[in-house]
């Protein structure tokens, strides 16, 4: 008899069952008028169209309570803004649907986010959607946390995972949140910081004594650090 206790199986919450089946629902019936716009070159306006309707029927935003076109910021206008319990969330830019997003069109809406003080925004083509977190203050800093793609070779599921965390039910319990907290933890400054602090360079020089009889000053060894391993952007 095996005696080995089996392990409890995750309960997924309705909420995420529910948001997963309207997100396979809508990418389904998406495709074929997506790759229809990139076949002709549709215009921004028509790419907007599409977007509208999947951030209501996928990504299930409520187009009257908590979408708003055509935001005006400081005598200018954001594409989107998504408004979640009365508050503005984040603000999207649309580009017409064969257009390459850059940070040239992330500049653009960042600005709106700035001026506003709202920390998230989207930045998509129809197809490819990037969400940005702006952290405020000074120096500001734009961080791409997360991206998908309606059109990519990924399967249905795949696709329905990708997007869920920007959906409204995601949003709303910070399940993107806890993505940037991640991804700034594991972020290639704060993995140098680590690695160039006392502590670890400490360790560094123990074992480098231990493997060669050599003592390797700390200022020399963070020297050679940034010098040989760690990339100047990651500095």
């Amino acid at each position: 008899m095996n005696d080995t206790a089996a392990k409890p199986t995750k309960t997924v919450p309705k909420w995420e069952t529910d948001a997963k089946e309207r997100l396979r629902n809508a990418i389904k019936r998406y495709n074929r008028p997506l790759s229809d716009l990139c076949d002709r070159d549709a215009n921004e306006g028509d790419t907007r169209l599409v977007v509208t309707d999947f951030l209501c029927e996928g990504l299930g935003y409520d187009k009257y309570a908590e979408l708003t076109t055509e935001y005006r910021v400081k005598g200018e206008f954001a594409d989107f803004g998504i408004r979640l319990d009365q508050q503005m969330t984040a603000f999207i830019e649309v580009k017409r649907v064969n257009t390459k997003l850059s940070d040239k069109h992330l500049r653009q809406v960042q600005t709106y986010a700035l001026n506003e003080g709202v920390e998230w925004v989207l930045l998509t083509n129809g197809h490819v959607w990037q969400i940005y977190r702006i952290t405020l203050g000074l120096p500001v800093e734009t961080h791409l946390v997360h991206e998908a793609d309606l059109l990519s070779d990924q399967t249905p599921g795949q696709k329905v995972n990708s997007f869920f965390l920007m959906t409204r039910e995601a949003i709303k319990r910070g399940l993107i949140d806890e993505l940037w907290k991640a991804r700034r933890a594991t972020s290639p400054k704060a993995l140098t910081e680590i690695l160039c602090s006392k502590p670890v360079l400490d360790v560094l020089r123990k074992e480098i004594r231990k493997k060669t009889g050599q003592n390797v000053d700390l200022k020399d060894l963070l020297s050679l650090l940034e010098s040989t391993v760690v990339r100047e952007d990651c500095k």
